[in-house]
């Protein structure tokens, strides 16, 4: 919270940030398959209070033009409406937009894990081509994949040529890290 306060300081990105923190640890400590709800549900019990109740934003897309609301209670609404109506990435994302806007950004990320948060791949795919903010969002869902599945569960061919850098002249550092993290999980678990 305290980085993404630096730049983004406001109640939902603060929210946000300590929700989706959240999200991350709770990734690394389940085996996958995860089930419906587990994405969606965990970001809004700790982004909700948080974030409080008073509606602070308001979206941008025209249809929902006028109609103010926090974040937490838009991906409520939304996020499941969108699942149950068997909504593709790219037609949900286009409804409430998925630009540079955590009313767009989260609910995209948020639907994107719940409907593909098994599959990595095809959440990863979804995420830079059926979104406008695909940088942000693929990263985001990118990383949440990634700490459920683990490496081996991204296609060698995505990770062929990679050079694994934290900075300037160490490659293969964050392969270093990431096996260090698997061993200690491990161990953990086993």
């Amino acid at each position: 919270m305290l980085a993404g306060a630096v730049t983004h300081d406001d109640f939902a990105s603060n929210a946000s940030c300590v929700a989706y923190t959240r999200l991350l640890w709770d990734a690394l400590h389940v085996m996958p398959p995860v089930p419906p709800g587990f994405w969606l549900n965990r970001f809004v019990s700790v982004a909700r209070p948080i974030e409080g109740k008073k509606p602070r934003y308001e979206p941008r897309a025209p249809h929902r033009a006028g109609a103010r609301t926090t974040l937490t209670d838009f991906v409520s609404a939304e996020v499941p409406k969108a699942l149950r109506q068997g909504r593709s990435v790219l037609d949900a994302c286009n409804d409430w937009y998925s630009g540079a806007f955590l009313l767009e950004t989260v609910p995209s990320i948020l639907f994107i894990l719940e409907r593909h948060g098994n599959d990595p791949e095809e959440a990863i795919v979804r995420a830079v081509n059926d979104t406008s903010d695909n940088d942000t969002i693929a990263a985001i869902v990118g990383a949440a994949v990634g700490a459920l599945h683990g490496l081996d569960a991204l296609p060698e061919r995505w990770r062929e040529g990679l050079l694994g850098r934290t900075g300037a002249a160490d490659d293969g550092r964050i392969f270093e890290l990431m096996r260090l993290a698997e061993r200690k999980w491990a161990t953990r678990v086993g």
